[in-house]
């Protein structure tokens, strides 16, 4: 049964936010909820069994206990959950994935912010689009975010929890990065960070360690992405303009 298992019921959340870090266009969501979940050392709070997910275990280097490819991390102190995902996300299973998803997000009145990449070139420093279901765009008005210049669309995982969130009238907030897809990208993750997330969520998180260590984030990251480079481009989670329609 496609659910959302709470492993710690002893963690408290009253109305959070939950920030979204599928593997995606620039991994730029990857990066970004995996340094949230270091820098704050978020507790494991929930593992999530929906479909679309492989069937895999996953360890780390200092614990012989196994973990799911997928989980949820929280903090209670800052009202904050951040998914974070060790694989991509079936992109044929996407819409059941982000019914899962979505169904613990109304009932846990949580407020998603959903991560994505826009290939286009970048500026110097990449620039930060936001698009909106629900009130959540009344959040960009707030931080001053605007959306990308003519018309596009969201594919993969994370298309199908924003077009979940405009089925369900769900509040939302989806947060668009520039961003080179072929590579691991922890600048635009940076921007997303302290541009983004931060004014929304009302947390402040240092990015100092994220940019010392962009070389080997990179490094890291650069099998993961590899892998999605296999996953058919339209299919996977990115922005992208619609050309020919505007």
């Amino acid at each position: 049964m496609a659910r959302i298992q709470i492993i710690d019921e002893g963690i408290e959340l009253e109305s959070p936010t939950l920030i979204e870090g599928l593997p995606g266009a620039g991994l730029v969501g990857k990066i970004a909820a995996d340094h949230l979940v270091d820098e704050f050392d978020m507790a494991y709070y929930g593992a999530l069994l929906c479909e679309g997910l492989p069937r895999v275990a996953v360890y780390g280097g200092d614990s012989p206990d196994l973990l799911p490819p997928v989980r949820l991390y929280a903090d209670e102190t800052r009202d904050l959950v951040v998914l974070q995902s060790d694989v991509p996300v079936s992109p044929k299973q996407a819409t059941e994935f982000a019914s899962c998803v979505t169904g613990w997000i109304d009932t846990s009145d949580a407020f998603p912010l959903y991560i994505s990449g826009l290939a286009e070139e970048k500026a110097d420093v990449p620039k930060l689009y936001g698009v909106a279901a629900g009130n959540g765009a009344s959040m960009l008005d707030d931080v001053d975010i605007v959306p990308p210049s003519g018309g596009g669309l969201i594919s993969g995982p994370t298309g199908a929890l924003l077009h979940r969130a405009v089925e369900t009238e769900l509040d939302a907030v989806g947060l668009i990065a520039q961003t080179d897809p072929r590579f691991p990208d922890p600048e635009a993750a940076r921007v997303v960070l302290e541009d983004g997330i931060t004014p929304i969520a009302g947390i402040d998180v240092s990015t100092d360690r994220l940019v010392d260590q962009a070389d080997e984030i990179q490094a890291a990251r650069e099998q993961l992405a590899k892998r999605l480079q296999e996953v058919d481009r339209d299919e996977s989670t990115q922005a992208q303009p619609i050309r020919g329609f505007q």
